[in-house]
């Protein structure tokens, strides 16, 4: 049993180390990932909100945390900078289901947590109402886009976007600074695997 253990945590890690090489060399746009210092099984994780968006401009901290079974099982993962979103409730667990196993979800060891950030940050573009676990949040959505645009963009605001005190920079701005952008191939195939996991809380 031991060594069983012992066997799944060294995989684990094993994988966990190459995925935080290409995530730290080649991250997605506006996506960073960093491992913690406390523990080699959680992880940091940074979004920066898209244009276009009431997320513009904001950055959103995640808490990862990596199963002794990765990536037979998908990670966990939640916000931990409050958003006002109908598919994130308020203790920032995600409706995503590449977070979830089948027959439910659609993870698959396959994936990654670089392209399973990539989907957060497009459920962040596009919201799917018809699924979600905040069922106000998502009929200002449906049915009232600009209120739901306002208060979307005021706790971006309130919660994702500080000023610093000494330069007048925001720290959406300092950590746009540091994201780099991938090659035009692996943002290909981020795309790709995207459009083949379908946002789903059924």
């Amino acid at each position: 049993m031991v060594m069983l253990h012992s066997a799944g945590t060294m995989q684990r890690n094993s994988r966990l180390k190459r995925e935080l090489q290409l995530l730290s060399s080649e991250p997605p746009p506006g996506v960073s990932c960093w491992q913690s210092a406390d523990s080699t099984a959680e992880l940091k994780a940074q979004i920066l909100g898209s244009v276009d968006t009431p997320y513009e401009g904001g950055v959103f901290t995640l808490e990862i945390n990596i199963p002794e079974r990765y990536p037979f099982e998908p990670p966990k993962m939640r916000f931990v900078t409050p958003i006002y979103h109908p598919n994130i409730d308020s203790g920032g667990r995600i409706c995503l289901d590449a977070l979830k196993l089948p027959p439910k979800g659609a993870w698959r060891p396959s994936l990654n947590i670089s392209t399973v950030l990539t989907s957060i940050q497009l459920l962040l573009v596009e919201p799917n109402p018809d699924d979600p676990l905040m069922a106000d949040i998502s009929s200002e959505y449906k049915y009232n886009k600009c209120v739901f645009w306002e208060k979307a963009k005021k706790w971006t605001e309130k919660y994702a976007i500080q000023q610093t005190k000494d330069t007048g920079e925001t720290d959406g701005e300092s950590s746009l600074a540091k994201l780099t952008l991938p090659s035009r191939k692996r943002e290909a195939l981020a795309q790709e695997d995207m459009q083949n996991s379908k946002k789903s809380c059924v």
